[in-house]
């Protein structure tokens, strides 16, 4: 349990650095103080379920049938592939109304390397052993 917790802690402070750094990611609502946190807080953490669900079974299926297109980019195309997922994140979380927009390919691309990279060191830093 305290794995999936900190799992989902250290993807949701991941997609909010992604919010905060890349223009074109966004929550709907409030934009300054206390009543941004209080009415975002959520959402995020579902943003962080929905993207965790997609990369556990929608990322593997699009690796396999990926391998040439890794192989031939050296490995780059698994950066298209994060970005994918993070478009489909929003369009499943536009479906849900939960309010996480990711605005276009390269708002998407940007938000999949701010997300790897600050999950990389979030994990660093509190230790995580998967």
């Amino acid at each position: 349990m305290v794995r999936f917790l900190s799992w989902v802690v250290t993807t949701a402070i991941a997609v909010a650095v992604a919010t905060l750094l890349i223009d074109g990611i966004y929550f709907t609502g409030p934009t300054h103080g206390q009543d941004e946190i209080q009415h975002k807080l959520v959402p995020l953490l579902v943003v962080s379920l929905i993207l965790g669900v997609i990369t556990s079974f929608v990322k593997p299926v699009l690796t396999v049938l990926s391998i040439p297109f890794i192989i031939i980019t050296l490995g780059l195309f698994l950066l298209v592939i994060n970005a994918a997922l993070l478009k489909l994140t929003s369009w499943v979380a536009d479906q849900l109304d939960v309010g996480f927009h990711v605005e276009g390919f390269w708002p998407a691309v940007g938000g999949a390397i701010v997300i790897t990279v600050v999950t990389w060191i979030v994990d660093g830093l509190i230790g995580d052993s998967r």
